[in-house]
């Protein structure tokens, strides 16, 4: 019964960490306009489209790109 729980949650995790973020079809048009080709993983365009289409500050944007990988 363990074993079923342990993989359950490992189950659970592993979904929740998709590789794409989900974006809003209004973020995804303001991000179009930005960036002909976004990549997440550059620092400055995932700073850049999270205060702009997203709304955040930069402290709150850099630290979120950062978490999610980008340099």
């Amino acid at each position: 019964m363990r074993t079923l729980g342990l993989f359950i949650l490992a189950a659970t995790l592993l979904a929740d960490c998709s590789a794409e973020p989900e974006y809003s079809d209004q973020q995804r048009a303001c991000i179009a306009k930005q960036y002909k080709e976004y990549d997440a993983k550059q620092l400055g365009q995932c700073v850049n489209v999270c205060k702009s289409c997203m709304g955040g500050s930069t402290t709150t944007c850099t630290t979120s790109c950062n978490l999610k990988g980008a340099r």
